[in-house]
Order: C-alpha cells, then sequence, then structure tokens
C-alpha cells in the first residue's frame, strides 16, 4: 500500500517545491508525533479549540475535551457512551465556536446523517457536563460544512435538510434558540445520505458557492438568504460522491479548481481543473489516487478517503491535501477493507512539466474519520493533525528537522517510471 519504508517523509519548503537546484538547508524532515486521545469509538470526527482559555488549543472528539498542549487529561462534556463499532457512532462531527460570546467556546455536534444538531453550552468552568441545546431539527449529507458562506459575521451550518440543499444560520443575540435552515434550490438532495459537499469561489465573482457531486450552486449577487441559487450541473466524481470539497486554484492560471474524493467508501482522489471550452465553463478530471498503481505516479491505492481537509501543511503558499483511510467506514463492504489506517498529506508542486501531488505519509495506523481538523496546537508555526473515528482518537504533532541532500533524497517516494503510469495520472 505504501510507496516508502519511512513513515516520515522530507519536503522541499523554499522557492519551487521540488526544485533539483534547492540547497541543502532549504531541506526539511517532516514527521508526526502521534498522541492518542483514546482507544475508544465516540464519533466519526474530532476539533480543537481553547476550550478552558488558557490560550492553549484544547482537543474535542465526542464526549469529552482533552487539555492541550498535553492532551492527558479528558473533561466530561456529556456522559460517555462508548458507540458500537459494528454499528455508526450518534456524533459524527464536531466545531468548537463561542456561540454566545462569552470568551467560552462552545461545541456544535452533528451526528448520524438525518439526526438533529446539538449546540452544548461551555459552562465556562463551572463542573459538571455541558447544557444541551437542539438547535436544528435534521441534517443530511456526510459532509456538513460548518463555515462563513454568505460573507456575514458568523459561519453557517451548510447541509441538506428534508431532501433540499442549503444552509442553517443562527441569530447572534439568540444562538441556542432554533436555527434557520434556508434552502438553496428545488434541487432534489439525497436523504438522509449523500456524498460530497463543499463551499467555494467557483465563477470568480467574490462570493461562496455551494459544491456537490453533480455540480455548483452559484450564490446569488444579493438577498442570499432568501434568493435561488442558479445550479450548474457538473460531475465531480466518477462513482457516487466523496467527502468534502474545496475549491483552490491548484495549477496558478487564476481560476479555482475542485478538489475531492470521488468515492467515500471505495476508491478515488482527484482534481478537477477548471477550462474554457468555447467560452463554457467546465471541469476536467485529473487523478491523483485510483482503483490501480498504475493511476498514481508513485504507485499508491488505498480506500475509504471519507474526508479530505486542505491546509498549507509546508509554508510554501500552497494548499496540499490531507486524508486517508476511513478504516470500518463500511465495515467490511468496502475493498481493501482491512488493509492498513492510513493518513497522508499530499504536497502540491507545480513545476515545469505541471501539476504534481506527492505522496506524504503522516501516520500508517490512525485512521482517519469523517472529519479531518488542522491546527496549531503547539504554536510552533506548523499545522497539526487531528483525528476521530472507529479507531478512537489521535493527535499527530507535526515535526520538522534539517535534512542533509542524502537524508532528503533517500527520503523521497519513488516514481514509477514514466511509461508505466496512466494518462489519468498525469498532471
Amino acid at each position: 500500500m505504501t510507496c516508502w519504508s519511512k513513515a516520515t517523509l522530507l519536503v522541499f519548503l523554499a522557492g519551487l517545491s521540488g526544485a533539483a537546484s534547492a540547497r541543502a538547508a532549504d531541506r526539511l524532515l517532516h514527521s508526526f508525533e502521534k498522541i492518542p486521545l483514546t482507544g475508544t469509538y465516540f464519533s466519526e470526527g474530532a476539533n480543537a479549540g481553547d476550550i478552558d482559555g488558557d490560550g492553549k488549543p484544547d482537543a474535542v472528539y465526542g464526549p469529552f475535551w482533552y487539555a492541550g498542549p498535553e492532551f492527558t487529561k479528558a473533561t466530561e462534556i456529556y456522559p460517555p457512551k462508548p458507540q458500537n463499532t459494528e454499528a455508526y457512532a450518534d456524533n459524527f462531527f464536531n466545531w468548537v465556536y463561542d456561540f454566545n460570546r462569552d470568551g467560552a467556546p462552545d461545541v456544535l455536534t452533528v451526528g448520524f446523517p438525518g439526526k438533529p444538531a446539538f449546540l452544548y453550552e461551555n459552562p465556562n468552568g463551572r463542573p459538571g457536563h455541558w447544557t444541551r441545546h437542539q438547535v436544528l431539527d435534521s441534517v443530511s449529507n456526510e459532509s456538513p460544512q460548518f463555515v462563513n458562506l454568505v460573507g456575514d459575521e458568523q459561519p453557517e451550518l451548510v447541509c441538506t435538510n428534508a431532501g433540499r440543499f442549503g444552509f442553517a444560520t443562527f441569530d447572534k443575540s439568540r444562538p441556542f434558540e432554533q436555527w434557520v435552515f434556508h434552502p438553496i434550490s428545488e434541487q432534489k438532495a439525497p436523504f438522509p445520505f449523500g456524498h460530497g459537499l463543499g463551499v467555494g469561489d467557483l465563477n470568480g465573482d467574490g462570493r461562496m458557492d455551494i459544491l456537490i457531486a453533480n455540480g455548483w450552486f452559484e450564490q446569488p449577487d444579493s438577498a442570499p438568504l432568501t434568493g435561488a441559487w442558479t445550479f450548474h450541473p457538473q460531475k465531480f466524481t466518477n462513482a457516487y460522491g466523496g467527502s468534502e470539497m474545496h475549491a483552490f486554484d491548484v495549477d496558478g492560471d487564476g481560476d479555482n479548481d475542485v478538489i475531492t474524493s470521488l468515492a467515500a467508501h471505495d476508491y478515488g482522489l482527484a482534481w478537477y481543473e477548471q477550462v474554457n471550452v468555447d467560452g463554457r465553463r467546465e471541469f476536467q478530471m485529473r487523478t491523483i489516487v485510483g482503483k490501480t498503481p498504475e493511476e498514481n505516479p508513485y504507485g499508491l491505492v488505498f480506500t475509504e478517503p471519507h474526508s479530505v481537509a486542505l491546509v498549507d501543511m509546508d509554508g510554501d503558499g500552497l494548499k496540499d491535501i490531507v486524508t486517508g483511510k476511513t478504516y470500518w467506514s463500511h465495515h467490511k463492504k468496502s475493498p481493501m477493507w482491512d488493509a492498513g489506517a492510513v493518513v497522508y498529506w499530499f504536497r502540491l508542486e507545480r513545476t515545469a512539466e505541471g501539476v504534481s501531488w506527492v505522496p506524504q505519509l503522516a501516520d500508517a495506523d490512525a485512521g482517519i474519520g469523517r472529519q479531518i481538523s488542522v491546527h496549531d496546537l503547539n504554536g510552533d508555526g506548523l499545522p497539526d493533525i487531528v483525528l476521530g473515528g472507529m479507531k478512537g482518537a489521535h493527535v499527530l504533532l507535526h515535526r520538522t528537522r534539517p535534512a542533509t541532500e542524502e537524508e532528503w533524497q533517500a527520503a523521497q517516494p519513488r516514481r514509477r517510471p514514466a511509461e508505466s503510469a496512466s494518462p489519468a495520472a498525469k498532471p
């Protein structure tokens, strides 16, 4: 499954990534220290934020928050109940945000698709479990997003509800009361599941659009809470859809492309290049990881990429992909279900030959869930990874050190011979 024997990998951070003329001082060895939070399955997602107000980010996983920077002390948010790994958890996603603006971040949770969203009110130092508020009756789609969608002062919950695509807003003066869901179209949404959902500006008008596996909804220039969003059909999958979807100018040509996994419980990771064809905006699939070794320049294959994050991991100004295997996501139904619970980040390189995504193994057995969160947990300027899923929860602390030319070369993943790579795998 892996393309190399070392779990720590080397990247070139200064100048053009991967340039052969880079000075040895610019080559850094990247590694990740794995800190187990718990081996018990409580949630499909994890996140981070400064829960106790000490200026240091803490980790949140299901019914617990773990005090940073050691992450060894667990405090209950609500009564913990281990979840059945032969079924699915009652908690899928966690977001940390100070909803009532009292200086103590609260925790928004979304459970199994179709179930309600709950907001847990931070007691701000008082002992005991947090007060729970139901804020939305049902949240569907397996990749909801909590982001600033409409350009106001607060984030919105992008999801589906009652078979409609849309987003939920809250009244900042009464955040613990019922939120309002705003449907954006009559477009029928899968209920309660559905794979593939994201937010990004695809037409360059400065407004965020909503991306789905079969197209994108264009945000109107006025009244986004009540107006219709124009739907543009476009396949962003070669199967049924993947995970979180992201808009980013991958190739540096001035327009945003789309990054997503292709089949959440099966195979596939890709970016869709935005191109102009006779005055029409189109998106052409570029495979990153497929079903066979021949579809990846490094021969990499893994399954169940049910969550995808997009973050500049190496500080070169280009966003990289963080993903991996959502271990046991469909139990024994997924291909390669018993293969290693890998976590990868893919370094984006732009070269004279085109775009390349260089796989970097962050961990071989932590696995991911339905939500990957990336934060600088220890203030060293490096993005760390917070993971939750069937294997429990882990923090992967990001480390770097200078590497010699020999060390750097020895740790690079080895490309397959150019003639053996399929056309779909080439930039």
